[in-house]
């Protein structure tokens, strides 16, 4: 495969190199062209850099007036229900300990029978 010529060259279209090629320097029309090219390169990136930051300052002054409160919000607000505080679900279902505890109610004292007014008198 190495040793073969291409179909091209082979077919005579395009003419083998037999001799060393030299280096020509680039003409001034070509020097000229090789710098308006990047002159239009860096210019388009300017601008669409120009373009991105200022799409990006849209956005962010359009964030900022949507962050002011209306203030219907305070009405709303005023009348809206209580919010029930957070609970963990797992422990309101009893599979694990629940954090604080539950208030458990107090056992009433059971009235003693030797205290009563009949057995013990009171001087």
């Amino acid at each position: 495969m190495a040793g073969q010529l291409p179909p091209q060259i082979a077919s005579g279209m395009i003419e083998p190199i037999t001799a060393p090629q030299r280096y020509t320097a680039p003409s001034a029309r070509e020097l000229r062209a090789q710098a308006v090219h990047r002159l239009q390169v860096g210019l388009f990136g300017l601008c669409a850099m120009l373009l991105l930051v200022g799409l990006a300052n849209i956005i962010m002054d359009r964030a900022r007036l949507t962050d002011i409160e209306d203030p219907i919000h305070d009405v709303v607000a005023v009348d809206a229900k209580p919010k029930k505080a957070a609970t963990d679900p797992l422990a309101d279902i009893g599979v694990v300990p629940a954090v604080e505890p539950s208030p458990t109610a107090t056992p009433a004292p059971h009235p003693n029978p030797m205290d009563s007014a009949g057995a013990n008198p009171q001087p």
